[in-house]
């Protein structure tokens, strides 16, 4: 039986190892604390500090002989310390505790700083501005020196996060400028899914972005959500550079992706919408 090691078991992570199981593999999952190791109620996972090098080399027997490695940890927020401790350190650890893997790296859309509106591609420039996006193209490129693959997913929603969604039911969202910036998005389902792919195909090798079928503007998606709810549009107001991505406008192409037969199951954002409508912010 092929062997999975996934590491950060969370809202992405979780839903992959569930999906490998299913598709009859064995599955480590790794989580950081006690606490989430206690929730997740599963006797096959580990709770470890993957930036910690010697609680990493404790657990080296239960990665070894790893098949695959996704690696879906999460920088909790944090800056550029936090970003490199997660995505450098501890992807060169699990590295190396498990030599035999394929390495499957989720990295971000972010790392493409376009503001031009132009379609982005694996193959366009990916220069990003921010001290935490060159961090993910250093762990990036950990992942492709190893043969492995590069997922640079797209801003995530699905159960219980859908930060359009939230802001305009709470009455906060704000069409900014002209709402005229590209916005790229992907289901918490099929971005798994696509990690699973990734992992378990023999063709897949290098960087692939992870986004649905069909980007849209900012107005675009509240256009979308005012006509579901029958409510009025937000008000316009500034752009907000300080956000978390930084301000680009690109639309990403998944055409790469597709090619190894992935499909999403929510091509559009509109999918869910009309699927689960305001219980996209149920959790599951």
């Amino acid at each position: 039986m092929p062997h999975a090691v996934v590491a950060g078991a969370g809202y992405v992570g979780g839903v992959a190892a569930r999906l490998l199981r299913q598709a009859g593999w064995e599955v480590t999952p790794i989580v950081r604390s006690p606490e989430s190791l206690r929730a997740l109620s599963d006797a096959a996972a580990l709770a470890l500090d993957v930036a910690d090098a010697r609680s990493v080399a404790a657990s080296s027997a239960a990665l070894k002989n790893a098949d695959a490695l996704i690696y879906c940890v999460s920088s909790g927020r944090g800056g550029a310390e936090a970003y490199g401790a997660a995505y450098v350190t501890g992807l060169s650890n699990l590295v190396a505790a498990a030599p035999r893997a394929r390495v499957v790296f989720t990295s971000s859309t972010s790392v493409y700083a376009q503001t031009d509106g132009s379609w982005v591609d694996e193959n366009s420039a990916a220069e990003p501005d921010r001290e935490t996006g060159q961090i993910l193209r250093t762990a990036e490129n950990l992942a492709l020196e190893r043969d492995g693959c590069v997922a640079r997913l797209a801003g995530i929603y699905g159960p219980g996060r859908s930060v359009y969604l939230k802001k305009f039911l709470e009455n906060r969202a704000v069409i900014e400028g002209d709402g005229s910036r590209w916005i790229n998005q992907i289901h918490r389902d099929d971005a798994a899914s696509a990690l699973v792919e990734l992992a378990t195909s023999e063709e897949a090798r290098g960087l692939y972005n992870v986004a649905d079928h069909h980007p849209d503007t900012q107005f675009g998606v509240y256009s979308l959500l005012a006509r579901h709810f029958s409510r009025p549009l937000p008000p316009h107001g500034p752009i907000d550079l300080d956000r978390k991505r930084g301000w680009t406008s690109k639309k990403v192409s998944n055409r790469r992706l597709l090619g190894l037969g992935w499909t999403p199951a929510f091509p559009r954002y509109a999918d869910a919408l009309a699927k689960f409508g305001e219980r996209l912010l149920i959790a599951d």
